[in-house]
């Protein structure tokens, strides 16, 4: 790839026109000013459903809805005010306030964006969470956040039944349940819809400060469980202006944003800022399947889509001809996010769809788009793009030194926009562990920014793996293992993989009485997806009889990656004798 080769178009945006001056000029305080927003007078579910209820928009299409199996539903912003206002009486009669954490584990049904910005209007805290996720992931999510209440559906509470002797401070769980005959339900439980039927369609909003926590999204790390990403109702500011200027955003739009709302992604973009702009959200509750989204995109008209580079490398290998049997006329602008988008698929992209595809840099830390490629702006294939106007984005040395153009370090933020994480649940110290590079966020990271501006991603600085743009820790993947009988120890790396940026791999020692077998390799594999997800098992397994060290025991993981891609160890001084 080369640094120079240039992606140009004109500019099709009536909101970020000219990239330098707003950048030079941009305030978020002026901003906030611009959008009315008042510290102790603000509540993001107003601004995202009800205040468009009481204007032109009330009768516009909030969300298109389509299930797996073909069944469509819509709903107005009005429709939405309503029923967000009897899920919010719902909760609040189970005696849910201000403060308390309410999680969710659903697929993507309605009822998961009704809950969520019915969480919002009764100032407690949602917790989405992956509907693919195991059992000990679930644990992981509702014990470290204390969470009271539980919504999910009677299949996935399988799932939780298996963990809740470990949940004492889970009072309520709230099915959502998918069969509405007569008689479905059962003995004992409670459902979503029993209770919302008699709940009345009028309710006041909480008001919030703008400091005061909005959702939890667990996160990551090296070591560890999943830390829990606290952010606050302030993040709106932050999800509309990049929602109108990094995705393009119009009025007239009708969007998609394939991420589910157990990420960031689909929690910032796929549901907050597009209806906090007023716009048409389109959601479909089903698989992959190349077809089957090429329809989606025709027959919904989709203008515009935000989709994963591992999605749009899988809709590639689906070939040209699948594309020629749609009618994808709608689409205007193409964004992604996620992992480093491959400049061939962007080429192919400009190509196939007769557009170039923008990809964004972000983490669930930061809350919103950080980096991008703009609509007025030419693209470099493989770049991530510019900051957004208000972010100062630069790469740093270990001592939080700014390097020159070309240099590579340490990917760096500096603090202050609104929508930064407020803290880790519970653990101050690992969020103050962000700052500790002279006052700069540290990413996490590794990049290099060019002559003109222009930041490239070069890989993680630890050993986060991202597959298929989610972020797995390896040790999570190490300490599920060591739970089944048969493993003694274990190391897990990622390895680069051409369609989904990376797999897992794993090195198993076997305890004794156990040897390798292909029997064994699918056991282990099919317990991970059990016990964790299914995107965070290890695609492969190597039986060994030891794995590298170091003298104080911790696994020398750098080593395990260094043999498999035959790459150099570097410097063996602390290794286990």
């Amino acid at each position: 790839m080369k640094n120079n080769e240039i992606i140009d178009k004109k500019p099709i945006t009536d909101g970020l026109i000219d990239y330098e001056k707003i950048y030079e000029k941009f305030s978020w305080e002026t901003l906030k000013k611009e959008l009315n927003i008042n510290d102790g007078r603000v509540n993001i579910a107003y601004d995202a459903v009800d205040k468009h209820a009481q204007t032109w928009r009330k009768n516009k299409v909030a969300l298109y809805w389509e299930g797996a199996d073909g069944t469509c539903q819509k709903y107005t912003f009005l429709e939405l005010k309503s029923l967000t206002n009897k899920c919010a009486n719902m909760l609040q009669k189970l005696g849910v306030k201000k403060g308390d954490r309410v999680f969710l584990f659903l697929p993507r049904l309605p009822e998961l964006f009704i809950s969520m910005v019915a969480i919002a209007k009764l100032g407690a805290i949602a917790g989405p969470m992956f509907s693919a996720f195991g059992p000990d992931a679930v644990r992981d999510r509702l014990q470290n956040s204390e969470a009271r209440v539980l919504i999910t559906t009677p299949e996935l509470k399988e799932r939780v039944d298996t963990v809740l002797w470990e949940l004492p401070k889970l009072e309520h769980i709230i099915l959502v349940n998918d069969d509405k005959r007569e008689g479905a339900e059962e003995e004992g439980n409670v459902y979503y819809h029993t209770l919302i039927k008699d709940s009345s369609d009028t309710f006041e909003t909480e008001w919030m400060k703008l400091e005061d926590p909005l959702y939890i999204l667990y996160t990551s790390g090296t070591t560890g469980k999943p830390k829990g990403v606290t952010h606050v109702h302030n993040d709106m500011i932050s999800h509309y202006i990049t929602t109108k200027w990094a995705l393009d955003l119009r009025d007239d739009d009708i969007y998609w944003c394939t991420a589910d709302p157990g990420w960031v992604t689909g929690t910032v973009y796929g549901l907050w800022g597009p209806w906090l702009c007023g716009i048409s959200l389109y959601v479909y509750d089903g698989r992959f399947d190349a077809a089957k989204w090429y329809e989606s995109i025709q027959n919904h008209k989709i203008t515009v889509w935000y989709t994963a580079p591992t999605a749009l490398r899988m809709l590639m290998k689906a070939g040209d001809e699948v594309i020629e049997k749609y009618d994808l006329s709608s689409l205007r602008y193409i964004c992604s996010v996620g992992e480093p988008l491959n400049p061939e698929v962007i080429r192919w992209g400009s190509k196939g769809y007769g557009l170039p595809i923008h990809d964004n840099w972000w983490q669930t830390e930061t809350g919103s788009i950080m980096i991008a490629n703009y609509p007025c702006l030419p693209i470099k294939p493989g770049s991530m793009g510019k900051p957004f106007p208000g972010i100062k984005a630069a790469i740093i040395d270990g001592k939080g030194f700014e390097l020159p153009a070309g240099q590579h370090g340490l990917l760096a933020l500096k603090p202050g926009w609104p929508s930064m994480l407020r803290t880790i649940w519970g653990d101050e110290k690992r969020f103050k562990e962000y700052f500790n590079v002279n006052g700069w966020y540290a990413t996490g990271d590794t990049a290099y920014k060019d002559e003109d501006g222009y930041f490239w991603f070069v890989g993680r600085a630890d050993d986060v793996i991202n597959t298929s743009g989610h972020r797995v820790g390896p040790f999570e993947v190490e300490s599920a293992l060591l739970e089944h009988r048969a493993v003694a120890e274990s190391g897990v790396i990622g390895k680069p993989d051409a369609e989904r940026g990376e797999i897992i791999k794993a090195f198993v020692v076997l305890r004794e009485g156990y040897k390798p077998s292909k029997e064994l390799e699918e056991e282990l594999k099919i317990f991970i997806r059990h016990h964790l997800a299914a995107h965070a098992y290890p695609k492969e397994i190597e039986f060994c009889t030891n794995l590298p060290k170091t003298r104080s025991g911790k696994i020398m993981r750098r080593l395990l990656k260094a043999k498999d891609l035959g790459l150099p160890t570097g410097d063996l001084s602390t290794l286990e004798d």
